[in-house]
């Protein structure tokens, strides 16, 4: 398994060479069509900002730290095309409230679900990116019934093997970067924190625009926003014990796990496979962590092609 850990390792020095060489264009995330109504929605004690378009199947898109909902836009239009497409701002994160506690990612399951009751959907396909897997997980282990499938994407759940090695990886020291002090180090330099994200896990930084950049860094330093950011970081305990325990209880519905070649690459099904029955792996050539930033064609086309089967 070292070999992994070794590639995302490398992945920095990689990242800064791109950077050198590459302008950075002025653009930002492509915005969601007005046949997507925004609404925010009240769901098991905080309040989440959704975005619905489309009707059809129901699917679920969770993002991860670095982005919000909005990073989801090529996916969503594409799929709402033959879906009803949900797309939520998780707690503590983008517009959604930022609640003090209740970043436990089976807690934040509930707040989907929450949302999904609101909405009158009953079961829905789940896509999580980062975080998003942690909570999506969550999800499909506490409503399977409820999950018709589940695309999870270059980031292993918290306790799942190989979890353990993964989080000895030094890249990863953000985990326990938390508190009054580090809130106050990072207010007004919310660009630059999340700039070491984009470089250090992305395989083609530079597909990381400038609006892009910009746009997540204004989101991050509303008020509260990295505390509740950050937050989500602090339950890896208690969601690694959690997981552990739902891993008892094998998945059994269809899962893609998705890698980018760069980043977690094959690992990513590597570790569903200890927490799922029916797994299909995908590893997005020359994509780094930012899969939907960095290669949005194939990665729109390979979760396109999954979920149509």
């Amino acid at each position: 398994m070292s070999i992994f850990i070794r590639q995302l390792l490398g992945t920095a020095l990689l990242a800064a060479v791109a950077i050198s060489a590459a302008p950075h264009a002025v653009a930002q995330p492509k915005p969601y069509p007005a046949t997507f109504k925004q609404q925010d929605i009240a769901t098991n004690g905080t309040t989440l900002h959704v975005r619905v378009g489309g009707s059809g199947p129901a699917v679920v898109l969770l993002h991860g730290f670095g982005d919000t909902g909005d990073m989801w836009a090529p996916l969503a239009v594409e799929l709402a095309r033959n879906h009803r497409v949900v797309v939520p701002d998780l707690r503590g994160i983008g517009l959604s409230a930022k609640p003090e506690d209740g970043y436990e990612k089976m807690n934040q399951a509930r707040d989907i679900r929450g949302v999904l009751d609101t909405l009158g959907i009953d079961q829905a396909d789940v896509v999580g990116h980062d975080i998003g897997v942690m909570v999506a997980y969550a999800y499909a282990a506490s409503f399977p019934t409820k999950t018709t499938k589940l695309v999870v994407m270059d980031a292993p759940p918290p306790g799942i093997p190989p979890w353990d090695e993964v989080v000895r990886n030094p890249k990863l020291w953000h985990f326990d970067f938390y508190g009054k002090d580090v809130f106050r180090l990072l207010a007004g330099r919310e660009r630059i924190f999340l700039d070491r994200f984009y470089n250090d896990f992305g395989g083609q930084p530079e597909k990381i625009d400038e609006g892009t950049r910009n746009h997540y860094a204004r989101l991050y330093a509303r008020p509260g926003a990295m505390k509740g950011a950050l937050s989500q970081f602090q339950a890896f305990r208690q969601d690694a014990k959690d997981n552990l325990e739902s891993m008892k209880t094998k998945l059994t519905m269809p899962v893609l796990a998705i890698g980018g070649e760069k980043s977690f690459g094959p690992l990513e099904a590597v570790a569903m496979r200890n927490a799922a029955t029916n797994v299909t792996e995908l590893v997005i050539p020359r994509a780094g962590h930012w899969l939907m930033e960095e290669e949005p064609a194939a990665t729109v086309q390979g979760i396109k092609d999954f979920l149509a089967k």
